[in-house]
């Protein structure tokens, strides 16, 4: 399997990771919330939560819509997939930790290491929108800590900046999906 016949899979069975992107954005509105309502340790930890349900929601939503949710086995970019998952989940005490010192860097630190994430799916599916969103995610956490912003806003954000690049991954992947169509209708005939 080359490199773009991988990407091409991993996009069809994801599309093109629109809808985890999706899942995110809701994850970090839920946190949004819970930093308006509640005390930062209910937002940070409402974060960490909503997190664990990123990957299933995403796959619900690729089943909703009619996608696999899934790669072909033996794409190798679905054992990079897992590494990327593995390097997340590897981070979240860091930020969690950080939290307890100083509350208002937790978000911005989940937006530096929620970016660096994307930048690994800009390889995975072979769209240079995740390096935007990786970079723009990772340069809100810059900006956003030593302006000591709000963990409202920090959230929010995050929030905001997936909701964006969820809609625009969800156009990119419809013209994606025709083009591909049209192809292989072409090579049909």
């Amino acid at each position: 399997m080359s490199l773009t016949e991988a990407q091409s899979d991993m996009r069809q069975g994801y599309y093109s990771g629109a809808t985890g992107i999706l899942a995110s954005s809701i994850a970090w509105f839920v946190a949004a919330g819970f930093a308006l309502l509640t005390t930062p340790e209910e937002a940070v930890w409402s974060l960490l939560i909503a997190g664990v349900f990123i990957f299933p929601v995403g796959l619900l939503i690729c089943k909703l819509i009619g996608a696999r949710g899934a790669h072909t086995k033996g794409n190798p970019l679905g054992q990079l997939a897992g590494a990327s998952t593995f390097w997340l989940i590897f981070c979240l005490p860091i930020a969690y930790f950080l939290s307890v010192r100083q509350p208002g860097l937790f978000f911005p630190a989940m937006l530096l290491i929620i970016g660096g994430r994307y930048l690994v799916f800009a390889t995975l599916y072979g769209m240079k929108l995740y390096w935007v969103l990786g970079l723009l995610l990772a340069a809100a956490g810059f900006v956003l800590a030593p302006l000591n912003a709000s963990m409202l806003v920090s959230a929010f954000v995050g929030a905001l900046l997936e909701a964006i690049f969820a809609i625009a991954c969800f156009v990119q992947h419809r013209r994606w999906a025709r083009a591909n169509n049209s192809r292989m209708d072409s090579l049909c005939k």
